[in-house]
């Protein structure tokens, strides 16, 4: 079945008709620059187009605080510190408490104290293995570092990855915009991730100018149809 093409010219006057408020586009950056916590961005935002921030901007900066303290390893000041802005944040969570505790003998282990990371497992972490006994095998996991020092091909050796320091602190990250009754994703990715999948759908039926660089806006030349429909992933 023949397709559709759409020269520059002929998509560029389509999207020209299409009504987009600049209120709720100032409305998704300024989303995402609190959610991201670009304090000093929203700050300049609000002030020059006068878009709201519906938060106190001067908790972006506890909030991102808190998440570099796990992002680089020191988990107790990051405890400190949010029992200080919310004290029912962890005492509510017990998931998240267990996962900053984790996290801390983690850290112990990758400073090469054993001592002090069997302690700490004995005293903070099995009490609450006993507790919720989903927990216990996580920690077993973890105590197989110990045990296999040194050794990168060790299954649990991904735990001491920077990619795990980065996955506690979005957690923790998320229960804090959670308890100010913020998103705890950003409006614009995701929107821009729609963007692309409804190109997909529809250059299964026409060919027209695709959006090549999302920083710019900047559209490519007619691309062909696909022959293959691709689905949405789940948000």
């Amino acid at each position: 079945m023949s397709t559709h093409t759409f020269s520059a010219e002929e998509w560029d006057e389509l999207l020209g008709k299409v009504s987009i408020s600049k209120t709720e586009l100032n409305a998704l950056v300024m989303n995402y620059l609190v959610i991201e916590g670009h304090k000093d961005a929203a700050e300049v935002f609000q002030r020059e187009s006068g878009t709201p921030a519906d938060v106190d901007l001067s908790s972006i900066a506890e909030r991102m605080q808190i998440r570099r303290c796990v992002e680089e390893g020191r988990i107790e000041d990051a405890i400190d510190q949010v029992n200080d802005l919310n004290a029912q944040i962890l005492d509510t969570n017990p998931r998240l408490f267990f996962d900053l505790l984790k996290q801390h003998l983690i850290e112990l282990i990758r400073s090469g104290d054993a001592a002090a990371a069997l302690s700490f497992a004995q005293k903070e972490l099995a009490p609450l293995a006993e507790d919720q006994p989903e927990f216990l095998d996580e920690l077993e996991e973890i105590m197989t570092l110990l045990a296999f020092a040194g050794e990168p091909s060790t299954p649990a050796a991904g735990l001491l990855e920077p990619s795990q320091r980065h996955s506690t602190a979005s957690e923790l990250n998320e229960a804090i915009l959670r308890t100010q009754s913020q998103e705890t994703q950003p409006r614009l990715p995701t929107l821009i991730r729609r963007t692309l999948w409804a190109e997909e759908k529809l250059a299964q039926h026409a060919r027209f100018p695709h959006l090549k660089d999302i920083p710019s806006a900047r559209l490519g030349a007619p691309a062909a149809s696909s022959a293959h429909p691709t689905a949405m992933e789940d948000e």
